[in-house]
């Protein structure tokens, strides 16, 4: 069981829109696959301005709090694409990557967000794990 802060993280702007960036991940995650990668691009598009590396990690942390909060699934899936979107509502941009997490025995089939040019953010990425992309929206 994966242990999780009881203290809010980030601003206020930044849990709203964690907040918002996970509900409308759960919504955009039940249409056909598509609407979703659609979506993603068009926040891609349309928010061009980078995060800072602190500030990225504050926001998947702040969207992975909200997602305990939610009683259905909310794992790698539904987190990295609410991250996605809550850095698009503040007018800032993460990639959205889908691909393999090489961990110890077995390989798992793994979504993470990722700063362009940083790597995977606010994920675990110590020696023995590693991802590989497969697709980047």
């Amino acid at each position: 069981m994966e242990a999780y802060s009881t203290v809010r993280t980030g601003t206020f702007p930044e849990r709203m829109a964690a907040a918002a960036g996970l509900a409308l991940a759960l919504v955009l995650l039940r249409l056909p696959f598509r609407h979703t990668v659609r979506t993603v691009r068009w926040a891609r598009r349309a928010c061009r301005r980078p995060l800072t590396p602190q500030r990225a990690e504050v926001l998947v942390e702040a969207v992975r709090h909200t997602g305990h909060l939610w009683p259905g699934r909310a794992a790698c899936m539904e987190t990295s694409l609410g991250a996605v979107l809550a850095a698009a509502l503040i007018g800032r941009r993460l990639d959205w990557c889908l691909g393999a997490r090489f961990s110890p025995p077995p390989v798992e089939y793994h979504a993470w967000a990722e700063l362009p040019g940083h790597g995977p953010v606010g994920e675990y990425t110590e020696a023995g794990w590693h991802h590989h992309t497969a697709l980047t929206i």
